[in-house]
């Protein structure tokens, strides 16, 4: 996979694909965001292969996703924490798990995910900022924008 730097196409989503855009990753991610920490851990919960994960974690590392601490020193073993960057991924986990929720398990959510001081089981929602209304897919347009190539 090649680089973001490399994207021909100016495509957000496709940058974010070469990141984070495999089954395992995104698994890895998840699992990262519920606060497993350790490789072995990680292992154990997908059921993934030492050297899957290993390439997996190491990508995440290089992107500035996760970042990774030691907590062993013979033999060395790390920890693994999402950076700011990977905590921005938040919102897009969210979307694919609300999907699944409706699409893949028959609006019988699995997960709940609820505001941890008061246990209120969270929404999500895309909101415009100025009218303050909650929009629907059909009320949402596109259109270029700072990063846009000329002349595409």
């Amino acid at each position: 996979m090649g680089q973001i730097s490399e994207r021909r196409d100016g495509c957000s989503i496709q940058g974010t694909l070469d990141v984070i855009g495999d089954r395992w990753t995104l698994l890895i991610l998840r699992d990262l965001f519920r606060g497993v920490r350790r490789f072995s851990q990680l292992e154990d919960n997908l059921g993934i292969a030492k050297n899957l994960l290993a390439s997996r974690l190491s990508k995440l590392v290089a992107a500035d996703i996760v970042t990774k601490i030691p907590y062993q020193d013979r033999p060395i073993r790390h920890e693994y924490f999402l950076t700011r960057k990977g905590r921005d991924l938040s919102p897009s986990l969210v979307a694919l798990m609300r999907w699944g929720d409706r699409w893949c398990n028959d609006r019988t959510p699995p997960t709940l995910l609820v505001h941890s001081e008061c246990g209120t089981p969270l929404n999500q929602i895309t909101q415009c900022p100025t009218c303050d209304e909650s929009l629907d897919p059909d009320e949402i347009r596109s259109r270029p924008g700072p990063g846009a190539s000329v002349g595409s």
